[in-house]
């Protein structure tokens, strides 16, 4: 039997009456289903100011604090007011609960049943929200490169699996994966923030400078040169000899001139190969020939060339430092494989993750463009099949055009900037169209050989 006027059935109100229910609150008529004694409520009145986070809540009428519901409690007090069919703002006081209350236990009993008026824990799910794809990939390039930071994780993931993820996000898969994350103790800098600079396009400025190692085998010490495009990063030029003389330098730039042109601008530190304090050196005198302003370093302030200083760090933390080279041609030919690779295909964090040839061939935008693109459908492959397929892309420039490669299956699609598409199916039979001729079969061909069969009969 249910009482109109509370909404409770006899049963009910015996098991509130028996303190196994909330304690009621002031309803709108200061009817009261129990009563407390004054002494209670003074000492409870103070308890009403907590009501910070972690702490006991307090009822707003009285100041005694509300005692926590157990999960069976809830769901009597939820099936009363749901029988009743009263606004929770009426019904809440009557039990001592807000309405708010009520109405997030019955959101949870809709989405989960009695199991989600269980107490449970609070907030956001931890752990990763990465993929499991993107997870394995993680922990498999930390693996195979244990000197790779997050930043450089994160490039390489983009450029070559497709998947995007934060820094955050992939040093919280690490250290769920067990990894610890070093803490480096920083110091105070007396001196200012350097300054940093960019040309604006390729070949406006190339940095030059010499690098000295020792070859472990032969106990020797070889010397090395570079040109550097300031814009792209990308590695123009270079030279490895067992002299530093001037003539390493020079024969170094005819040949980076020969293979990409003249550049506006050269920068160079003070060394003898580049600069003389007394006339003009051989190398200065080259530059003027060829119509190049030389731009000189002061002396002691290697932050000017500040890009060749990092290439410098990265092909001997990522090459020289471990190799062992068995003559001077050995060293040559590994140490250019090394920087193929680094002008065609390692991302550099300090262009945005491009790598160089991106930015050196004015194909940026084409490929940040295609690396949206594919992070966007390998995001789709994973929220419906949860694993991407092997995609291929290809983008970049031929002379002025923009151009695109990308497989749909067995077919390969060559799309222009102005739209045109152009397909070759690898899988079809028969020999290669030559360019320019029509698909298909040559069946002009085929009815002038019968038509000749038939005069020969």
């Amino acid at each position: 039997m249910v009482d109109s006027g509370s909404g409770f059935s006899d049963e009910d109100r015996v098991i509130l009456e028996e303190g196994e229910g909330p304690s009621p609150a002031a309803s709108p008529g200061n009817d009261r289903l129990t009563s407390e004694p004054d002494d209670e409520k003074a000492h409870a009145a103070p308890r009403a100011k907590r009501m910070g986070k972690g702490r006991q809540r307090s009822d707003a009428a009285t100041g005694a604090p509300r005692p926590v519901l157990t999960p069976q409690q809830r769901l009597l007090i939820l099936d009363s007011w749901l029988r009743s069919k009263l606004p929770a703002k009426i019904f809440a006081p009557i039990v001592g609960v807000s309405a708010q209350a009520l109405y997030g236990w019955k959101k949870r009993f809709e989405q989960d049943g009695p199991v989600g008026l269980e107490d449970g824990a609070r907030g956001a799910p931890t752990g990763s929200k990465l993929s499991e794809p993107t997870q394995r990939a993680i922990l498999m390039l930390k693996s195979s490169h244990p000197e790779w930071g997050v930043d450089r994780i994160r490039d390489v993931l983009l450029r070559s699996e497709g998947y995007g993820a934060s820094s955050g996000a992939i040093q919280r898969v690490l250290c769920e994966a067990g990894y610890e994350v070093a803490l480096s103790e920083t110091r105070p800098h007396a001196a200012p923030k350097p300054r940093f600079f960019e040309r604006a396009r390729p070949n406006q400025l190339w940095q030059s400078d010499l690098f000295t190692f020792m070859m472990k085998r032969q106990n020797r010490r070889v010397y090395s040169v570079v040109f550097l495009d300031d814009h792209s990063r990308f590695v123009v030029g270079w030279a490895l000899q067992a002299t530093s003389s001037s003539q390493l330098v020079r024969e170094a730039f005819e040949a980076s001139v020969n293979r990409f042109g003249l550049p506006e601008e050269v920068l160079t530190d003070n060394g003898a190969q580049y600069h003389s304090w007394r006339g003009k050196s051989a190398f200065t005198k080259l530059l003027e020939k060829r119509g190049v302003r030389h731009i000189v370093s002061r002396p002691r302030h290697p932050q000017t060339l500040g890009k060749t200083e990092r290439f410098w760090g990265t092909l001997w933390r990522e090459c020289v430092e471990s190799a062992a080279f068995g003559d001077l041609d050995e060293a040559r030919t590994r140490i250019g494989h090394f920087i193929d690779h680094y002008n065609f295909q390692r991302p550099h964090q300090g262009i945005d993750g491009l790598v160089p040839a991106d930015r050196f061939f004015d194909a940026a935008d084409e490929v940040r463009g295609t690396i949206e693109a594919r992070v966007a459908e390998n995001a789709l492959d994973l929220a419906k099949h949860g694993a991407t397929r092997k995609a291929f892309y290809l983008t970049g420039r031929v002379g002025d055009r923009g151009i695109s490669l990308h497989g749909e299956g067995s077919r390969v699609i060559l799309t222009q900037e102005d739209g045109e598409r152009e397909e070759v199916d690898l899988s079809a039979p028969g020999r290669r169209a030559s360019p320019g001729e029509p698909a298909g079969l040559p069946s002009s061909t085929s009815e002038s050989s019968t038509a000749d069969d038939e005069e020969e009969e």
